[in-house]
């Protein structure tokens, strides 16, 4: 494996080197020892497919280079600790999995959660310390949470399961830890994308094995992520409404999600419709059937080499989201980050797209730019923005692993 696989083209080896040994450094001084594995999970971007998962729909997601780097060690017991710079430490004994409500919200409850999904598949765990470090950009929106979901679950695999556990298992486990354990009703999408690795097609018909379409990323180009601000502590009402109303269009059909309506049916019964739901409902239940057939197209254009409708697929993406998905501002509010963020965009990029990154509101921006653009975009939006507010990535290639530091190319 290379080095630019995991972090991208330009990757140094001597910072890599330098974070390798800061991190041993504090696992001898946490836990007085030296590290005996290394385990790397990476945050992801959403390509296509804003707001499909949790219906069942498809997505284009990517992992991207920047990750959580985690030094381990096995313990004799069965006690789980993990030492996470600028968070409270984790430790919780496997004994006890139960849910604790005093802990949503908090890292210990994802890795607790991990564990009793692992647990209640029928296997053996045992104790580990672990110390991590993280490049995940935080407040872009770039799944941090799932990364370290996936990274208790390919650390507990990897140690006592054998491997086992297969990648869809890894992020089965790790959504539901973060439903029931830490509270957030997430789709499969963030989990997905960060255990696949590189660039790929999930469709999300059956939630319990979806079926996954491996893509080559186009050469040369960037992905700039912009943290826009903004917060996203009041914020769970809108995103919620989201599924709520989508749901509420399928519930008229007798159907449960909308995946299980023909589309022909859905604009069929719009007069009708439109009697019983609200027309934001409608609106966001097109642009559930038209994002699924732009996820469609965009992995066509990756899988000819066709560039440019790869590119033309992420910009109808975002521009959909605007006009039918409305969560690219807070609805009544006079304070529009990322609706800035997008019109400065279409004025600025020439050889690329952009959309709303995640779920909404608040937050990112996601480009995919050229190279050659690339710099000059991230200035542009770093002088109104914040330059620590924009990020550059590429795709990462593999998902969440085991590594040896000094054996990558």
């Amino acid at each position: 494996m290379r080095l630019q696989d995991l972090y991208g083209v330009g990757a140094g080896r001597a910072a890599f080197a330098r974070r390798v040994a800061a991190l041993s450094a504090q696992f001898s001084k946490n836990f007085g020892a030296a590290p005996a594995a290394w385990f790397s999970s990476s945050g992801r971007a959403e390509i296509v497919g804003n707001h499909t998962d949790h219906n069942h729909g498809k997505v284009l997601v990517a992992a991207i280079s920047c990750d959580i780097l985690a030094a381990v060690r096995k313990r004799n017991d069965d006690t789980v600790c993990i030492r996470s710079e600028g968070f409270p430490a984790v430790r919780f004994s496997l004994a006890d999995l139960a849910p604790d409500p005093s802990e949503q919200g908090k890292s210990v409850a994802l890795a607790r959660g991990v564990a009793k999904a692992i647990a209640d598949r029928g296997y053996t765990l045992g104790g580990f310390d672990a110390v991590t470090e993280s490049t995940i950009f935080r407040g872009a929106g770039v799944s941090s949470s799932a990364a370290f979901e996936v990274l208790v679950a390919e650390i507990f695999n990897d140690l006592y399961l054998g491997g086992a556990l297969n990648k869809v298992d890894k992020a089965i486990i790790s959504q539901y830890a973060e439903n029931v354990y830490f509270g957030k009703p997430c789709g499969l999408l963030d989990q997905t994308g960060i255990s696949l690795g590189g660039i790929n097609k999930v469709d999300f018909r059956d939630p319990s094995a979806p079926a996954i379409e491996n893509l080559t990323p186009p050469e040369g180009y960037t992905l700039v992520i912009t943290n826009t601000g903004g917060s996203h502590a009041a914020l769970t009402e809108h995103y919620a409404a989201i599924k709520t109303e989508m749901r509420e269009v399928a519930a008229y059909f007798g159907a449960e999600v909308l995946r299980e309506v023909p589309y022909e049916r859905f604009f069929e019964a719009l007069p009708q419709l439109r009697k019983r739901v609200s027309e934001r409902a409608i609106l966001r239940a097109f642009h559930f059937f038209e994002e699924n057939e732009r996820v469609d197209a965009a992995a066509a254009a990756l899988k000819t080499g066709d560039v440019a409708s790869f590119l033309a697929s992420i910009e109808a993406s975002g521009v959909s989201s605007l006009n039918c998905l409305q969560n690219c501002f807070v609805p009544g509010s006079c304070e529009q980050p990322v609706t800035l963020a997008l019109h400065m965009s279409d004025r600025l990029i020439r050889g690329g797209a952009v959309r709303v990154h995640g779920g909404g509101f608040a937050g990112t921006v996601l480009a995919y730019l050229s190279d050659a653009e690339a710099a000059a975009y991230a200035a542009a939006m770093g002088r109104v923005f914040g330059a620590d507010n924009v990020f550059t990535a590429h795709v990462r290639l593999p998902g969440t692993i085991r590594i040896v530091p000094e054996e990558l190319a």
